[in-house]
């Protein structure tokens, strides 16, 4: 069975992408506490930026998603959107 993607809530998908973004962010604060931890003063600045770095990466990613949904509702009013195909599972 067929379903077509017409729309995506910018507000509610973009919560979900800032989210998504963040949890990805802390890769680099688990990169950046031994940094902190064991490097030197010259390290520091860097151990700083990447402990930090779940802020800027939850912002931009909230910001592009907005950007990325509204040029999606306005291709899929041009174009019809994506096409998934999906199953029904009986339990």
């Amino acid at each position: 069975m067929k379903k077509r993607i017409t729309r995506i809530s910018i507000l509610q998908s973009s919560k979900m992408a800032t989210a998504l973004y963040a949890l990805l962010g802390f890769i680099y604060t688990l990169i950046g506490i031994p940094i902190l931890t064991f490097g030197g003063e010259k390290l520091k600045i860097l151990g700083i930026i990447y402990t930090v770095m779940p802020i800027p990466m939850a912002i931009l990613g909230f910001i592009f998603f907005v950007i990325f949904a509204a040029f999606y509702n306005g291709l899929a009013k041009w174009l019809g959107g994506m096409e998934v195909e999906v199953t029904d599972i009986i339990p």
